[in-house]
């Protein structure tokens, strides 16, 4: 009977969390844009500056494109497009895995994909500051994969 005791305290709290998390979320239909800066490793270490912008179909799912330019010998660009599942964990935070395509020119033009996720952080009553961390499996064999850190901020409007 101790056990279901726990159970049943473990099973509210679950609710309650959950009704809190539901009604913090109020992004559907919304924009945001910002700056972002990248770090590409395990490509001699790149850095990228761009923008990004969401849009927020839902409470949860949002598209994210973005074009950076990529600094290294030479400049280079890449384009990328992530779908985001947004969990609201109530507070201004917000975490996010996310998945999509990507574009660019390290080296050479190849594709491939994203897969990662990330955080946002409410600073104002319209800014969020936010961090990432995605993996580019390229649909090229002659470069590694980077694995890219990014951070930025968003005006959602």
């Amino acid at each position: 009977i101790p056990k279901l005791k726990t159970m049943k305290k473990l099973l509210i709290l679950a609710v309650a969390v959950l009704c809190a998390v539901a009604a913090s979320a109020q992004d559907a239909g919304r924009w945001a844009v910002g700056p972002r800066m990248s770090i590409y490793t395990n490509t001699s270490t790149v850095v990228g500056l761009g923008a990004v912008g969401r849009y927020s179909f839902t409470d949860h799912w949002r598209i994210e494109p973005s074009l950076m330019g990529l600094l290294h010998d030479h400049c280079s660009i890449e384009l990328s497009c992530n779908a985001q599942y947004v969990f609201h964990m109530g507070g201004g935070w917000s975490l996010y895995p996310e998945a999509g395509l990507v574009a660019n020119d390290i080296g050479r033009w190849a594709a491939g994909l994203n897969l990662g996720g990330g955080f946002d952080v409410q600073i104002a009553p319209n800014w969020d500051l936010s961090a990432g961390l995605k993996w580019q499996p390229m649909f090229d064999d002659a470069r590694k994969n980077p694995v890219v850190i990014s951070v930025g901020a968003f005006f959602k409007f």
